[in-house]
């Protein structure tokens, strides 16, 4: 019997002494003092700040190739934070970046990434749009006008998709802070910070050169971390 015991209680350690896993930092965001939306550990080594357009392909394909292997190697294990900035240039780029604000923090990325992957359905219909709606566009308020291009290039159905009703959605649109938030982001994007286009990078506080691809941004990230 005392055998037996033995042997149970051996058998036990391993799980009681088995190190609980780390916390996944990817479900960690807020928005810091400049209104930016940060993902991760607020501690990293690492800081990447992306300058983003919603109606940038090049954002689009760097949001689709990079999301997987930038959360999974870095944001969760908490070697980096990732701090989404706008870079706007258009009418249609700020209706979608006022609906990614839709639900605040916990909601951002997640819509970021939904306009992304279907940027070439929504994108596609803003020509159009314009052609059919300009002279009425031109006389409307701007936050009227970001409704209407909601609902006119498909954003609102995307938005739905995401748990957002039409009127959360229009009450996202016409938010006068979030309006200035995304405003002065831009100024300092392209005013201050002076990115030649989007998206563009910094790590650390340092503007990386080249293609705003994941190519050039996870060799800057492991230099910064000290890892080959």
């Amino acid at each position: 019997m005392k055998a037996k015991l033995l042997l149970a209680t051996t058998l036990a350690l391993p799980l009681l002494g088995a190190a609980p896993a780390g916390p996944n930092w990817v479900g960690t965001v807020a928005q810091g003092p400049n209104g930016a939306y940060v993902m991760g550990n607020p501690k990293a080594k690492v800081r990447l700040v992306e300058y983003i357009s919603y109606t940038c392909g090049h954002c689009a394909h760097f949001t689709e190739e990079a999301k997987l292997p930038l959360k999974r190697d870095y944001v969760a294990k908490g070697l980096v934070a990732v701090e989404f900035r706008n870079a706007v240039r258009d009418q249609f780029d700020m209706t979608a970046a006022l609906a990614a604000r839709c639900g605040g923090a916990a909601k951002f990325f997640g819509n970021s990434e939904a306009l992304m992957a279907a940027q070439e359905q929504w994108l596609g219909r803003a020509q159009g749009f314009i052609d059919a709606n300009g002279p009425r566009l031109q006389k409307m308020a701007p936050s009227e006008g970001f409704k209407a291009i909601a609902r006119g290039v498909g954003i609102d159905a995307i938005m739905r998709a995401r748990g957002v009703t039409a009127a959360q959605l229009d009450a996202c649109l016409i938010n006068r802070p979030n309006q200035d938030r995304i405003v002065a982001l831009t100024n300092e994007a392209w005013q201050q910070s002076k990115i030649n286009g989007t998206p563009a990078f910094k790590v650390n506080g340092t503007l990386l050169g080249g293609a705003g691809s994941w190519a050039v941004v996870e060799p800057a990230i492991k230099a910064a971390l000290g890892v080959g």
